[in-house]
């Protein structure tokens, strides 16, 4: 108050004084110095006045400038951009970079950015069904609460429930329309045929003894395919290589068998077979020599040869496996010509085999059909087939066994069949890879199997439980095996180019103080096999020779080089003393003496 009292006793002139202006205006003689502080006298400035306008346009662009996002077109930023405007989507839809606005770093999906929603698969599944079939569901974008979308009548109607929140009293409405279903079912039966409920082929069966929930009554039967469904039908089996039009076992391809007879006749004037081996052969080899020069070429096969094999005991005719699908027996003895064609197969030969007495064969092709051939009339006398490719097929070299065939399989199975039956009597099944060799050892009583997975194993005939399993770190596969003539020893064609020898005695021990190398064979089943007399092992290689080593000091005897490729297999004569047969990719068959 004593501050406003003194404004009010000042004279209007003392204000236009200026002695007066610095002056501290005079107070009441009442008044306090604490109560009434000194007056404020406004601010002098020399600079001139400057119009501010432009200053704050200025600076409200800047602010707007740090708020929006980065142009993209732009190729210089003048100031430091916050991470929010280089993340910012881009405004405006005429952008020439992001059509629909939103810029590329922002992009988590081809059609632009996708939120992550907090919502579990399992109640999103819920909702959608429910929504599907009630008409209503929980409105996702609630914050808080339920609340709904949809039909809010059937919300009231049904309590708000779920597709997965099924009521008491439908659960029980439910099993009471089940029971009641099965009842009628079996009210029905009572009056059918009793014979009807007992054949599984008929529909009354099917409803009687119907198991899965989910298995609803049959209406009637099966209505007629149509064409297009008969047409994928026939395509499907044409396909599998099954004859039947239904959904069969995949077997071999069928092939239509043919046999081609090259000789002058079949009989000659006395009436001997042109297989009747001839009686001034010798019956026995005492002593056998490396051959040195090639005696005859035989030149039938368009494709490669896989494999030959000689006459049992004889030697007078050469069987061969060609790549070509045909199988072709040729004369040693007399003409050196081919004197029959079988073919049967669709696909290359992988492998022959002859009984014991010559009269038939085996062969085994990559079209999965395994053949029993007549030798002498190229009829084939039984196909076998399990669907999977054979690699090696071997008769029980007994007597008494001839009929039984096994054949090793490339899905690591070995096969066992009675060919007067047809009928598959034993399965070997141990090997983790396709099966190459099976070799008879012990009297017959056992086999040795080879395969891919690097393992020899031995089995007892007839017992599918493997008696000595051999596997090393150090083991390669070996694709051919071959029997000593005392059949003490296996020489197995190792892939890492060597020949190593095993014991057929009970431990199956390798012998580590014989080992045949030199040659190249990795990558190739090349043949080995072992001179009548046993003082020799021979094998082809990779690079058309054929090596013979001396059994006795692992040296090697002689290279012939045979073909041009591969030379796949060898045979030595079963009774001449130095006659050798070699097979190879080139197609031709060669004869040495």
């Amino acid at each position: 108050m004593d501050l406003l009292q003194s404004y009010g006793n000042r004279n209007d002139d003392d204000l236009d004084e200026p002695e007066n202006q610095g002056e501290i205006p005079n107070l009441d003689e009442n008044s306090s110095p604490d109560s009434s502080p000194p007056r404020l006298l406004p601010a002098k400035s020399a600079a001139p006045k400057v119009d501010d306008t432009m200053l704050a346009l200025t600076v409200a662009q800047g602010n707007r400038t740090l708020s929006k996002p980065i142009d993209p077109v732009q190729h210089a930023v003048a100031f430091n951009p916050t991470y929010d405007q280089l993340w910012a989507p881009i405004y405006g839809p005429s952008h020439p970079y992001a059509k629909d606005g939103i810029a590329q770093g922002m992009r988590n999906h081809k059609l632009g950015f996708v939120e992550d929603a907090a919502i579990e698969p399992f109640v999103f599944d819920e909702q959608y069904n429910t929504f599907y079939k009630y008409g209503y569901a929980a409105d996702p974008s609630a914050s808080a609460g339920y609340n709904y979308v949809g039909d809010l009548e059937a919300l009231q109607k049904n309590d708000g429930i779920s597709v997965y929140n099924i009521p008491q009293h439908e659960q029980k409405r439910r099993k009471l329309e089940k029971k009641k279903g099965l009842e009628e079912d079996e009210d029905a039966g009572g009056d059918l045929d009793k014979v009807e409920i007992e054949n599984p082929a008929t529909d009354t069966w099917l409803l009687k003894n119907k198991k899965s929930p989910w298995s609803g009554k049959k209406d009637g039967r099966q209505a007629e395919l149509t064409e297009e469904q008969k047409k994928y039908a026939e395509e499907y089996a044409k396909k599998k290589g099954d004859e039947r039009s239904g959904f069969g076992g995949d077997k071999g391809e069928a092939v239509q068998d043919k046999s081609t007879f090259h000789g002058k006749e079949e009989r000659d004037y006395q009436g001997r077979s042109w297989i009747a081996p001839p009686k001034d052969a010798k019956a026995t080899n005492d002593h056998c020599y490396i051959p040195k020069r090639l005696v005859q070429t035989w030149s039938g096969h368009t494709k490669g040869v896989s494999a030959i094999r000689f006459f049992p005991k004889y030697g007078h005719l050469i069987l061969s496996a060609g790549m070509d699908t045909k199988v072709k027996i040729w004369d040693v003895f007399n003409s050196g010509k081919c004197m029959r064609t079988y073919m049967g197969h669709s696909k290359a030969v992988r492998d022959i085999w002859f009984c014991n007495d010559g009269t038939k064969f085996l062969t085994a092709g990559y079209d999965k059909n395994i053949k029993y051939w007549d030798t002498e009339t190229g009829q084939v006398i039984s196909t076998f087939s399990t669907g999977k490719i054979p690699y090696v097929v071997r008769l029980n070299p007994d007597e008494d066994k001839q009929n039984v065939l096994l054949a090793g399989m490339s899905d690591k199975k070995i096969v066992q069949w009675d060919m007067n039956t047809g009928q598959i009597t034993q399965e070997y099944d141990q090997h983790l890879g396709a099966v190459n060799t099976i070799t008879f050892v012990d009297n017959n009583r056992r086999f040795v199997t080879s395969s891919d997975d690097k393992s020899l194993r031995v089995w007892e005939f007839g017992i599918p439980v493997v008696i000595k399993y051999i596997s090393e770190p150090h083991m390669h596969s070996m694709p051919s095996i071959s029997l000593h003539p005392n059949s003490n020893w296996l020489a197995a064609q190792s892939l890492d180019n060597q020949i190593l020898i095993y014991s057929t005695r009970e431990k199956f021990q390798l012998n580590k103080k014989k080992r045949f190398a030199g040659h190249i064979a990795a990558g190739y089943a090349c043949q080995v096999n072992f001179s009548p007399d046993g003082r020799f092992v021979m094998s082809g290689d990779g690079e058309g020779k054929c090596w013979f080593w001396d059994w006795k000091s692992c040296k090697v005897f002689r290279t012939l080089k045979c073909h041009e490729g591969v030379c796949i297999g060898c045979e030595w004569h079963p009774l001449e003393q130095s006659k050798v047969a070699t097979c190879g990719w080139d197609g031709l068959i060669k004869y040495w003496d």
